[in-house]
């Protein structure tokens, strides 16, 4: 692949056209799915000095000849790093469509806004299918990936549409738009340097050191830091209205993969409290499945929740004060939990070409509310039964959930456990202050 770049190669440079070839080339096994035109194609712009490759800000070099190039060797390491990416594509987070516009975390001068830019084309072409291409032909990409390859749409009710992701791409393109804002900062403060130590005797001379200028990756930019508890016992309604909260978030790693930037502050909606910043990518995925007013659907997801990293999500949801102090979960984490390990030897099986395959659907719903433990019941389900013959599994009412959660968690995370418990009751408020509604989704209100 090497040689077909060779041609436009300069000290090291390749030609736009050369490096478009060249990824596509290095990229063809990757999990994840490129385009061509990476960096001729929008949003790639050559001409600001960068273009976003995966979570990679590839420099563009403007040569004498007026012609724009790109390092050779970084569209090679951008290429190894996103071919080390694996990918589950049963593992989705929804993109869209939320009510109103989705939040952006980004600067409005970095072009990516990946998940404003989905939703916008997804609306002007109609849908995620093969034919929903650019008009000029050219396929749509973010970042280098052809995010359209692997979007999933899913209808509700016949007529409700939502868009779907693989995480570990949701990932990607949420380190992809911190590190473009992180070049873009940087670039403002290599031209103030500039402007303050070298300022130019005549405008003509400021346009030629413009022009000879080039651009590199490696600048003030500062390293994500790691999150320590610094909001720990505060509650989000106080907290969310303070100027200057969403940048302060933005400087910290997500507390849970730790690897992506923080987007968005977890917060207990029943308790109020703050748990910690977290990436996109991670708020979706704790969050209960088609969670209507008082029903969850058990997931896939929870597989990893309750099982895989337990003992890691299990410290983040007690990072609320009040869960914490009273050993349990949200009450929509507790159905599914309840739903997901207590009643899990009363799910019946069928048979299937390997084995037996556990019956339907497990859905969980309750009346009344944590509130009015005496009165809440959760009542297991089970939809789309292959013989139709089961239906209701169990009815558990809330202190009983409760309880058996707390002999669980003793028994599957101990360290978590002896940090809970009712003598931590000091400090917390007899009454909690109202949370403001997380209006991120349709109907996520109670998580």
């Amino acid at each position: 692949m090497s040689e077909r770049v060779k041609p436009g190669r300069a000290d090291g440079l390749v030609t736009l056209a050369a490096a478009d070839a060249l990824w596509v080339g290095l990229t063809a096994d990757s999990a994840v799915p490129t385009a061509s035109g990476a960096f001729t194609c929008s949003p790639a712009r050559a001409w600001v000095g960068y273009v976003l490759l995966g979570d990679h800000a590839v420099a563009t070099v403007r040569t004498s000849g007026g012609q724009w190039n790109v390092p050779e060797d970084e569209v090679r390491r951008a290429a190894t790093e996103l071919n080390a990416v694996g990918m589950d594509r049963h593992d989705l987070v929804r993109v869209g469509p939320f009510r109103g516009a989705p939040r952006q975390g980004c600067n409005e001068e970095t072009p990516l806004r990946w998940r404003r830019r989905i939703a916008e084309e997804l609306q002007e072409s109609g849908g995620p299918g093969p034919a929903a291409r650019r008009e000029d032909g050219r396929t749509s990409h973010l970042a280098g990936i052809d995010w359209r390859r692997i979007l999933v749409e899913q209808t509700r009710d016949g007529t409700h549409r939502t868009w779907w992701l693989p995480r570990a791409v949701v990932r990607l393109l949420d380190a992809a738009e911190h590190a473009e804002t992180q070049w873009v900062q940087a670039a403002r403060t290599r031209q103030a340097c500039a402007a303050v130590t070298e300022p130019p005797s005549h405008p003509r001379q400021a346009r030629d050191a413009d022009d000879r200028q080039t651009t590199s990756p490696e600048g003030p930019a500062a390293s994500l830091r790691p999150y320590d508890k610094e909001l720990e016992g505060q509650l989000y309604s106080v907290l969310s209205r303070k100027p200057g909260t969403s940048r302060r978030v933005a400087g910290w790693a997500c507390a849970v993969c730790r690897t992506a930037p923080a987007t968005v502050l977890d917060h207990c909606h029943e308790h109020g409290y703050v748990r910690a910043p977290v990436c996109q990518s991670c708020n979706t995925q704790e969050r209960p499945d088609h969670l209507y007013s008082n029903d969850v659907r058990v997931a896939n997801h929870y597989t990893r929740l309750f099982h895989t990293d337990t003992d890691h999500w299990l410290r983040h949801w007690h990072r609320c004060p009040g869960c914490r102090a009273r050993t349990t979960l949200p009450l929509p984490h507790l159905a599914a939990w309840t739903a997901h390990i207590a009643c899990r030897s009363l799910r019946p099986t069928h048979r299937a070409p390997r084995g037996r395959k556990p019956c339907g659907v497990l859905r969980v719903s309750w009346t009344g509310s944590q509130n009015t433990p005496r009165s809440c019941l959760l009542t297991v389900t089970v939809d789309f039964c292959p013989s139709g013959e089961h239906r209701v599994l169990a009815q558990v009412p809330y202190r009983e959930a409760v309880e058996r959660f707390r002999v669980w968690l003793a028994e599957t995370a101990p360290a978590v456990a002896a940090a809970a418990g009712p003598d931590r009751l000091d400090g917390l408020p007899a009454q909690f202050r109202p949370v403001i509604a997380d209006t991120n989704g349709e109907d996520l209100e109670l998580f």
